[in-house]
């Protein structure tokens, strides 16, 4: 069932039959194979190669050479409570839910703290992650590459991604993706290195599906829907991109990732210790600086649609930099392919009328993989153009 949720998914598909643990060692040709391949990632070629053309974004989409301050005006919220007046449970639930639907309503983006997830396991992770993109030898990792988007765990580069808005450019950046929930069904298509991949990460993945359940559960509690709407189908899916920004020569030419908004649910991001996220707001780009063992939260397209625009989702990008790489995880909470996406009834009223028309999630994300560098085209197809008219 889970394969078959995936199988329209850009980066997680059908299951093959074979063995991922075959060793490109027993090929005579490895070592020529195991290089051209590994090559094609960034982090191992930008040092030997001139910066190359394709990767030089139109210069209205450049993030340009004038600094962007880190902004300390986005929410943070302390999942432990956070106010001396609210002393009693129910009133610390009130207090943090009522924070995170506004910080979801004015910015679409928040940083949470005391969210649960140990300090050591958020760090043990981000460093394998770490290991596994400068440590862990290129023969390790050559079975996992592929362009072919459809292969449930892989690692590619920009070579891969496509255009960006009718224009063949290439964004600075090296990925690994592939599904973390359900575990049981995903995690033997995982990395076999570094040894401790698979402990490390099903243990983080575990634990950040159960935090995104219980912000989600606030989410519908506070938008009056209930605190399960958000459970089963609608959040039955979780996909986890580990981006890798090795330094760029030219950092204000291009981008590790370009302006877009999530199309899934809602998204938890480590975004590990260097700058780099940016969120556009009030039309302006600001820095989203990081703190030590918080987790960054924003709002996919789905919840937008489904709170009626009560809800937003942000723009933002990732930026590079010319000093030090820069590693980020993203755990994309999604619903099902098939699980049909909609305004919820209780939140449509004749002061409030109906946004977005009804679809199927895997239409949304076909044609939001058309939309690249085009956010404010994404939405087109699913508004209800006579309402918003009337």
């Amino acid at each position: 069932m889970f394969v078959k949720l995936r199988r329209l998914y850009l980066y997680a598909t059908e299951r093959r039959e074979t063995k991922t643990t075959l060793s490109f060692m027993q090929r005579d040709d490895f070592p020529c194979t195991c290089l051209k391949t590994m090559e094609k990632l960034i982090s191992s070629s930008y040092k030997e190669r001139p910066f190359p053309e394709t990767y030089i974004f139109p210069p209205d989409a450049r993030p340009g050479k004038l600094a962007v301050p880190l902004c300390n005006n986005i929410p943070v919220i302390d999942l432990g409570g956070g106010a001396e007046e609210a002393s009693e449970s129910d009133d610390r639930r009130t207090y943090i839910l009522e924070q995170i639907l506004k910080a979801s309503q004015e910015f679409g983006f928040f940083q949470v703290i005391n969210h649960g997830i140990s300090e050591h396991l958020l760090s043990e992770t981000m460093r394998v992650f770490k290991e596994f993109f400068e440590e862990l030898p290129a023969e390790d990792k050559a079975s996992l590459y592929s362009e072919d988007p459809n292969k449930s765990c892989r690692l590619f580069t920009s070579s891969s991604t496509g255009n960006y808005d009718g224009e063949d450019v290439h964004i600075w950046r090296d990925c690994l993706k592939h599904p973390c929930h359900p575990l049981e069904e995903c995690k033997h298509v995982w990395p076999q290195k570094p040894i401790r991949y698979g402990e490390l990460v099903g243990a983080c993945s575990t634990q950040v599906k159960e935090l995104a359940s219980n912000i989600l559960e606030l989410i519908g509690e506070g938008l009056g829907v209930g605190a399960g709407y958000f459970r089963d189908e609608l959040s039955q899916q979780m996909l986890l991109s580990v981006n890798y920004y090795p330094p760029c020569p030219e950092p204000s030419l291009t981008l590790g990732l370009p302006k877009h908004c999530d199309p899934n649910l809602i998204t938890i991001l480590l975004q590990g210790d260097v700058n780099g996220l940016q969120v556009f707001k009030d039309g302006e780009w600001i820095g989203v600086e990081p703190l030590p063992h918080a987790l960054v939260v924003n709002v996919g397209y789905q919840l937008q649609i489904i709170s009626n625009g009560k809800l937003k989702s942000a723009e933002h990008r990732a930026v590079t930099n010319s000093s030090e790489a820069r590693i980020s995880a993203g755990f994309f909470v999604m619903p099902s392919n098939d699980c049909l996406i909609e305004p919820a009834a209780a939140l449509i009223n004749a002061s409030n009328p109906q946004l977005y028309k009804g679809f199927q999630y895997k239409d949304f994300f076909l044609n939001f993989g058309t939309k690249l560098g085009k956010t404010e085209q994404v939405l087109d197809r699913f508004k209800l153009q006579a309402r918003l008219a009337s």
